[in-house]
């Protein structure tokens, strides 16, 4: 599953809209759909407000696996 996907699951888990997650975020639908889309890549501060909104973590929305360790 990509993160764009991800968005789209977790609003939807919460039966918010697009506008609802929109206002949130300080962006119009019609920006925030484009994220949903994977037209366009969600900004960092923007990721941060949707996951602090929704109560995930941004490792979730990005796929990262559990007990992810930094190269060495």
């Amino acid at each position: 599953m990509y993160y764009h996907e991800r968005l789209e699951e977790t609003r939807l888990d919460h039966d918010e809209t697009q506008e609802i997650t929109a206002k949130k975020l300080k962006i119009t639908r019609q920006q925030y759909q484009l994220y949903e889309s994977g037209k366009r890549k969600i900004p960092i501060d923007k990721l941060k407000i949707f996951c602090e909104h929704y109560g995930v973590s941004a490792d979730y929305i990005l796929g990262l696996p559990k007990g992810l360790e930094w190269p060495r």
